[in-house]
């Protein structure tokens, strides 16, 4: 393998001379061989941004010839649009605070911006990682700002697609408004619901998801890029910090705004945990809503069965026919990824000292890949899961009519305890509550036939009422 010498202030090193990353990023690759995993490529991405607006910054500001700048910024845009994607080598599991990271990237733009200038790579006394990609910044403030853009962008995808699920359980509510059916709580009979109210109340809890992940955006846009090494801009040009934010802004399209305390923002990861529990909420409701289809498809035969998914693959290798809920299985196996991951973020967020926090790789990873893996998950279940449920309708009817929650329908006329023991013996007989109640006289067949000409009354405030309250209590 031809190669090429570069040195550092440790000693020299040989490094693969196709290699756009050089000496640094060789040590990081030897002392990481841990887990093959690397850097999202949303985080590179916004790193390779916050170099394009560092260097435009102090070229404008005279600290860096317009040439190396130049060279620089073109080559940072390059890999923001996705360039070298092959030259980000280090493993997540690295050194504290991201310094290999960081390094990874000054040194893949500072030789491409080497090559820009028709130069060889590793000639660094013309375009040097530190000297010249690093200028007036450190990876203490530029590592926090680059995962504050990537968690803002994916947090972006996340709540459009977070939109698309909530409009299709809004869509399953409208068409299965007038199916009635039996609630229950406890998994024991209850009041009846209309199915189509259970799938609109999934939509209005996830909308409240939506606006925790609104919440957590406003706080990550603020950047304490400009800190520089303890959040307090030494070797940083006094005007640097507002102009290369501003920059930042239009080079993302985000609504990022410069740290009130670039410091505190240092030592606290506070924001980063704020994010990952709106992620964490969201994947409890996502956990709890997958199992509720789950039950109600159940069956076919033997289960409640009062909607079906679709069926997207055979369920079993041995019972021919089995079809399984595979989706919502999917959707929890990734909702319970994301309450690790939470678990995970949480304790490095906790772990700063000082002015640092150095456990930000390892909590990059895990928010980033929790912001990932539910992107996916939710498109997929969307549209492989939800668009497409059906509803048994005479099964809802069926359970309605059997069910003993309709016990409670009778407690104004009856009382709670005439009403629990006819209950009881409906539970026991295997018949109807409300044809029980009709044949002992405890309810008029108008009123039964009433009850069950319009049962949607019996799911809406106040349009069910009793035709003989009880006056004695």
């Amino acid at each position: 393998m031809d190669t090429r010498t570069e040195h550092d202030s440790l000693g020299t090193l040989d490094v693969p001379t196709d290699a756009y990353w050089g000496i640094e990023t060789l040590r990081a690759v030897r002392n990481f061989p841990i887990s093959g995993l690397r850097t999202h490529p949303e985080l590179v991405r916004a790193t390779a941004l916050v170099k394009q607006a560092a260097a435009e910054v102090n070229v404008a500001l005279g600290e860096l010839d317009a040439v190396r700048g130049g060279a620089i910024a073109r080559a940072a845009a390059e890999v923001a649009a996705g360039g070298l994607a092959d030259q980000f080598v280090v493993d997540v599991f690295q050194a504290g605070a991201g310094t290999s990271l960081h390094m990874n990237v000054n040194e893949v733009l500072a030789n491409r911006a080497l090559e820009l200038l028709g130069r060889r790579r590793g000639d660094y006394a013309h375009v040097h990682p530190h000297d010249h990609v690093n200028l007036g910044q450190s990876t203490n403030d530029v590592v926090p700002t680059a995962l504050r853009l990537a968690a803002l962008r994916m947090l972006g995808r996340l709540e459009r697609t977070l939109g698309g699920l909530i409009d299709a359980f809004a869509d399953k509510g409208r068409e299965f408004d007038h199916i009635v059916k039996a609630g229950r709580t406890h998994l024991q009979d209850a009041v009846p619901v209309r199915l189509g109210q259970e799938l609109a109340a999934y939509a209005a809890g996830l909308d409240k998801d939506r606006e925790r992940l609104r919440r957590a955006a406003e706080v990550l846009a603020e950047l304490n890029l400009g800190g520089t090494a303890a959040g307090t801009g030494i070797n940083a040009h006094p005007r640097f910090r507002e102009a290369a934010v501003a920059r930042l802004r239009e080079l993302s399209d985000l609504p990022v705004r410069p740290a009130a305390n670039p410091m505190a923002l240092m030592q606290s990861m506070a924001d980063f945990a704020d994010a990952s529990a709106a992620l964490r909420t969201l994947a409890l409701d996502l956990i709890r809503i997958a199992n509720d289809l789950r039950l109600l498809a159940s069956g076919p035969r033997t289960g409640l069965a009062e909607l079906a998914l679709p069926v997207v693959q055979p369920g079993s290798s041995i019972m021919p026919g089995k079809v399984n809920p595979v989706m919502a299985e999917m959707l929890d196996m990734v909702g319970f990824q994301v309450l690790g991951n939470d678990t995970t973020v949480a304790a490095a967020v906790q772990a700063g000292q000082l002015e640092l926090n150095v456990m930000l790789p390892v909590l990059a990873h895990d928010l980033l890949q929790s912001l990932e893996l539910l992107d996916a998950a939710l498109r997929a279940f969307t549209e492989r899961a939800v668009r497409g449920i059906t509803a048994d309708a005479d099964r809802c009817r069926r359970n309605f009519e059997r069910s003993a929650g309709l016990a409670t329908l009778l407690t104004p006329s009856l009382g709670y305890d005439r009403s629990a023991a006819l209950a009881q013996e409906a539970a026991r007989s295997g018949r109807g509550v409300l044809e029980l109640a009709a044949e002992r006289g405890l309810l008029g067949p108008a009123e039964r036939d009433r009850l069950l000409a319009d049962p949607r009354a019996l799911t809406e405030p106040g349009r069910f009422r009793a035709t003989n309250r009880r006056n004695d209590r």
